[in-house]
C-alpha cells in the first residue's frame, strides 16, 4: 500500500486555505514536507499537521505556541511534558477569555448605561419642546 501524498495546491484545497498560507507555516518551522526537485510533497502527517495548526488558531493559540507543541510531540510522542504543557496551555487561553467576556459585559453595561442617558435627555428634549410649541 503507497502513502498518501498531496501536492501543496492539493493540501491547501483540502484545507480551504491558500498555498501561500502552506509556505508561510513552513516558514515558521510548523511544516517540513518531502521536496522533490523543486517541488514540494506533503504528507499524510503534514495534512494532520496542518489541521492542528488551523484548530489552534481557531482556539487562539499563537503559531509559537502551537510550534512549542509539535516540538515536544516530535521530541517525546505521547508524553507527560507535551499533556502537561498543552493543559497548561489550555488554562491559560481560559483565563484569557474569561477576563475577556468580563470585559465585554462591562462594556455592554456602560453602553447600555449611555444610551438609557441619551434617551432620558432626548425623551426630556421632546417634552420641553413640546411644551414649548403648547405656550406660544
Amino acid at each position: 500500500m503507497s502513502k498518501q501524498t498531496f501536492s501543496i495546491g492539493e493540501l491547501a484545497k483540502s484545507m480551504d486555505i491558500t498555498p501561500r498560507s502552506i509556505r508561510f507555516y513552513e516558514e515558521q518551522g510548523l511544516l517540513s514536507p518531502t521536496r522533490i526537485g523543486q517541488s514540494r510533497v506533503y504528507m499524510k502527517k503534514d495534512q494532520v499537521r496542518l489541521k492542528l495548526i488551523l484548530r489552534g488558531k481557531r482556539l487562539g493559540f499563537s503559531l509559537a505556541e502551537t510550534k512549542t507543541l509539535f516540538d515536544l510531540y516530535d521530541s517525546h510522542q505521547n508524553s507527560r511534558a507535551q499533556l502537561e504543557a498543552m493543559l497548561k496551555m489550555t488554562d491559560e487561553k481560559r483565563a484569557h477569555m474569561q477576563q475577556q467576556l468580563e470585559d465585554i459585559e462591562m462594556l455592554k453595561a456602560e453602553l447600555e448605561e449611555v444610551e438609557a442617558r441619551c434617551q432620558d435627555e432626548l425623551n426630556a428634549l421632546t417634552l420641553h419642546t413640546l411644551k414649548q410649541g403648547q405656550t406660544a
